[in-house]
């Protein structure tokens, strides 16, 4: 009889489901039905294959293995493919993946013409499986002549606009896919909390929250519906925890509690394959001595237990070697890759032999690695090739995308560049400048593409960007062509200096636009051991400032480089980041007033050399007795920081209820107006502050931020929603609580409190 009750019972309440939920429902069952039908499939062409066949799926080579040159590891110029080189690696090693540029950027007809004589050779094997070509396209597909490239990840930060990251990932999968590349390592989503790793500014910067929603927002700009021609697979990067190794010295070791693994690290992935993002790239390091390569806890139990990622995780460059070579926690290659399968690697970036194939097929046969985990890593890799839509056209044709580098993607690229110039320092007003200023632009990074792109620019290092982008231009021919500006190069990377020139021009000039920070670099190369401002451009500077001349400094760098004894000196500040192709042109109208600058530190940028904090620290942070030592909180500017030529006036915080039980949500909303005399964006940043709790709470956290345009007078009313979720943290069990007590809501300089029941 109960068992009736409670059958009765469930058939009452699911008649009385909503339409919308009906419609959910449906929804989810058309996507189950897909599902099905694709598992069904890649069942039915996994049990046709070979031992060979599966391993050879599982193996990802370099290009340069397959073209003409001296050795695997470079190729010839011009380039060219080998044509026994790809029949060995397509039908002797049945490779299924190959990555990567011949080190010289390749027009879309040359990588429709390489990427189509693979895939020509895929469909002459038995199976005819296709090849899937990855490729590094992290600000727009930079290896690609003509390309749109954006604001690499930390300006786009800075941005603080979802929609706009959104738009900039679509177009980059647009042109990575009119260049025939289905697959993009991107987005990273590491958190940036160390500012001399060399990798920081491809990241979308120090906050949990930003990270992840940044990043949700770019693998949906990727991968939209998977399958359409203009789509590409996203690839989340680097899992996990790559982004803050001890030292700040690019892949080496990490150590991480798990609770704070969990907290900040964590999060980012977890949304992103929520957002359905198909494949995954490991950490190259290692975490608290244990390598990542090798953590079947990683690998298997959190990621695939706990996250429910289905999809392709794939190692980076060579890193199961590492684990004999570097690491040292295999004896030998063999070893390495019956570790890492077995943690639960789907896809080794070998990548310069195939002795990751011929090894795995022995370890099959002597029972090392189960032929079922094979078969659950060929599975996940077949899947993604089908959803791509690779077996009915493995390449795409250049000229069905005409919008490929046109002037409405630029459009784009340079908005974002806009929005994510920081305006950091504004002394009495001194900007915007009189169109009729003469000007002196100077220092390093005022004449190179360089400076403006960075790393993954035309090449691995950016060292080519110069070469492949002379029709846009450098800081120094945007404010030339204006007609009344002059350039100095003062000093240079090279060492040379020339600052008696620059003083000299700058006693003719009214005003220095000073141009300093970083040349391109990325991965190892971009290894520091000082965070400090080179000596020569603190040099320039100090020589700058004695003629007495106003200095606008413009920083363009991919970390924050520490220039506190200069920073007095000059009369405004620009964080430039790495704004792209469209940067200087970005720069030109923000200083004289065409556009308002809108963009926001995602970071802390430190003031001194050995005080690196995060803007969400613990209260112990902030200990200090003044004139007697030095350990307070003193950042040269803050997260968040960011000013424009017009004023906001926040009011009316407002709380829908002042006590919320775990179920529950509150409603936050505030008006903003624009009280100053001309139209901006403004960045509404909501921040919480857990009290007290069971673990020590930190200053603030952001929980929310939202990005809106006010004409001059204009009000508007922006809302957040409150649940336990940004109340929550990880405690000492590992578990993800939000405790009950009184939190504080900050947002602008209004302040409420709330309580969690």
């Amino acid at each position: 009889m109960q068992k009736l009750y409670i059958i009765l019972l469930v058939l009452v309440v699911a008649s009385c489901s909503s339409e919308s939920n009906k419609e959910d429902e449906k929804s989810m069952s058309e996507k189950s039905i897909i599902s099905t039908e694709l598992d069904t499939k890649v069942a039915t062409l996994l049990s046709k294959m070979t031992l060979e066949e599966k391993v050879g799926q599982m193996t990802q080579i370099t290009l340069d293995v397959v073209t003409k040159g001296d050795n695997q590891y470079s190729s010839s110029q011009p380039y060219a493919l080998d044509s026994a080189l790809v029949h060995k690696a397509i039908h002797t090693y049945k490779v299924g993946s190959i990555l990567n540029t011949p080190g010289v950027p390749l027009s879309r007809q040359d990588w429709y013409k390489t990427i189509k004589t693979f895939q020509d050779e895929a469909a002459k094997t038995p199976r005819q499986i296709p090849i899937i070509y990855g490729i590094d396209a992290i600000h727009g597909v930079n290896y690609t002549i003509g390309a749109t490239l954006f604001p690499q990840q930390i300006g786009l930060a800075a941005t603080f606009n979802k929609d706009l990251v959104k738009e900039a990932a679509k177009i980059s999968a647009y042109e990575t896919r009119a260049s025939s590349i289905p697959w993009n390592f991107s987005p990273v989503l590491g958190l940036g909390r160390n500012p001399l790793w060399p990798r920081l500014w491809e990241t979308f910067g120090e906050d949990v929250y930003l990270g992840k929603t940044m990043g949700v927002a770019m693998v949906e700009g990727y991968q939209g519906t998977l399958g359409d021609p203009n789509t590409v697979a996203s690839c989340m990067k680097h899992y996990l925890g790559y982004s803050v190794p001890l030292s700040g010295k690019d892949r080496t070791p990490a150590w991480i509690p798990e609770r704070e693994l969990r907290q900040y690290f964590l999060p980012a992935f977890k949304e992103a394959v929520d957002a359905g993002s198909v494949t995954l790239m490991i950490n190259s390091g290692e975490i608290n001595g244990v390598p990542v390569h090798a953590s079947k806890f990683l690998l298997t139990d959190v990621l695939r237990g706990e996250l429910g990622f289905d999809g392709i995780a794939v190692t980076d460059w060579a890193d199961i070697n590492y684990l004999h070579t570097r690491h040292k926690v295999a004896e030998t290659i063999k070893d390495a890759i019956k570790m890492s399968v077995n943690a639960g690697i789907d896809m080794s970036m070998v990548p310069h032999d195939f002795e990751f194939a011929e090894l795995l097929v022995e370890l099959v046969k002597e029972g090392s690695v189960s032929e079922e985990r094979i078969n659950s890593a060929v599975s996940r890799i077949l899947k993604v090739k089908m959803q791509l839509g690779l077996f009915e056209n493995p390449v795409t044709d250049p000229k069905k995308y005409p919008d490929f580098g046109s002037d409405k993607f630029a459009a784009v690229s340079k908005k974002a560049a806009v929005e994510s110039f920081t305006l950091l320092k504004n002394k009495d007003n001194i900007l915007p400048l009189e169109k009729s200023a003469k000007i002196l632009v100077t220092g390093p990074t005022a004449n190179t593409m360089r400076s403006l792109n960075g790393g993954w620019s035309y090449n691995w290092q950016g060292s080519e960007a110069d070469n492949y982008a002379k029709d846009k231009n450098t800081i120094a021919e945007a404010f030339t062509n204006l007609g009344n500006a002059t350039f100095i190069q003062g000093v240079s990377f090279e060492g040379e200096s020339n600052i008696d020139a620059a003083v000299k021009a700058a006693k003719q000039s009214d005003v220095i636009v000073l141009c300093l920070g970083e040349n391109s670099y990325t991965e190892t190369p971009g290894n520091i051991n000082s965070i400090l401002m080179p000596k020569d451009q603190i040099n320039l500077a100090k020589a700058l400032s004695k003629t007495g001349k106003k200095i606008i400094l413009v920083l363009l760098e991919g970390r924050p480089i520490i220039f506190n004894e200069i920073e007095p000196l000059v009369d405004a500040v620009f964080m430039g980041y790495l704004p792209g192709n469209h940067g200087a042109d970005a720069l030109v109208d923000l200083l004289f007033g065409m556009e308002n600058p809108s963009g926001r530190l995602p970071i802390n940028y430190p003031k001194h050399p050995h005080a690196f904090v995060n803007y969400n620290h613990k209260h112990s942070d902030n200990i200090s007795v003044p004139n007697y030592y030095e350990s307070d909180y003193d950042q040269q500017y803050e997260f968040g920081d960011g000013l424009s030529y017009t004023s906001f006036e926040y009011t009316n915080l407002s709380i829908s209820s002042a006590e919320m039980d775990q179920k529950g949500s509150i409603e936050v909303s505030v008006d903003i107006t624009n009280t100053g005399s001309r139209k901006g964006k403004e960045t509404v940043l909501l921040f919480i502050s857990d009290l007290y709790a069971s673990i020590t709470p930190e200053v603030r956290a952001l929980k929310g931020y939202d990005k809106i345009a006010l004409n001059k007078g204009e009000s508007k009313k922006v809302s957040f929603t409150i649940t336990k979720d940004e109340l929550s943290f990880v405690n000492e069990n590992l578990e993800t609580v939000a405790e009950p007590g009184d939190f504080e809501i900050r947002i602008g300089d209004l302040k409420k409190k709330i309580k969690l029941k």
